[in-house]
């Protein structure tokens, strides 16, 4: 099969999500200039560089209580920080719970019973118990082509690894089984892993 994105594909859900798989999972926290919370997943999530260490996440739609955009670019574009939590498999109903389209006035933390813990290098909070978590300061925000289409980039001032995640010094997901996103409704988990050397 072929076809042209602006052409349709023709079936009855998108296969663009299914092809570009799996994928991490940003869950993204921040809060607004009034202090309101927001936490919501972001699967066009990535790193994008060591050092100094940034990451970024794009989001795609918008809300209609928001200018444009969705809640966690507005309150971004507002503070300048963000966290990125990292989410487990035991996190996932969690996980999905925060991703329903609340009004921007309510707490995801508190709607998917989930703890805030305050960052230590940014002005917001992350989800306590998450294997890692990043604090993150906006360094940009591009438009892309498409409505509604940003990517948010940010340098990682703060890195929160649990206790239990390390393992001989190293950050072993295998001790969290981190949740990828696939395509449809569908999701993946690393349960085993295997290591490859580089020729040179």
């Amino acid at each position: 099969m072929f076809y042209r994105p602006e052409d349709g594909h023709g079936l009855p859900y998108n296969p663009f999500n299914a092809i570009v798989t799996p994928r991490p999972i940003g869950w993204i926290s921040t809060q607004d200039i009034a202090g309101n919370r927001n936490l919501a997943p972001y699967s066009f999530f990535n790193a994008v560089a060591y050092v100094p260490p940034q990451v970024m996440f794009s989001s795609t739609g918008m809300k209609s209580d928001q200018d444009g955009t969705k809640d966690s670019v507005s309150n971004i574009r507002e503070t300048g920080v963000f966290c990125v939590n990292i989410v487990e498999y035991s996190m996932r109903d969690a996980m999905n719970a925060s991703s329903a389209a609340f009004a921007k006035s309510e707490d995801e933390f508190i709607k998917a019973g989930l703890e805030a813990v305050a960052c230590d290098t940014i002005s917001g909070f992350r989800v306590a118990g998450a294997p890692a978590s990043l604090e993150c300061k906006l360094t940009q925000i591009l438009q892309l082509p498409g409505e509604a289409n940003f990517v948010v980039f940010g340098e990682v001032t703060g890195v929160h690894m649990r206790d239990d995640c390390m393992v001989d010094d190293r950050f072993d997901v295998t001790k969290f089984r981190p949740l990828a996103r696939l395509g449809y409704k569908d999701y993946s988990v690393v349960d085993n892993i295997f290591s490859l050397s580089r020729p040179d």
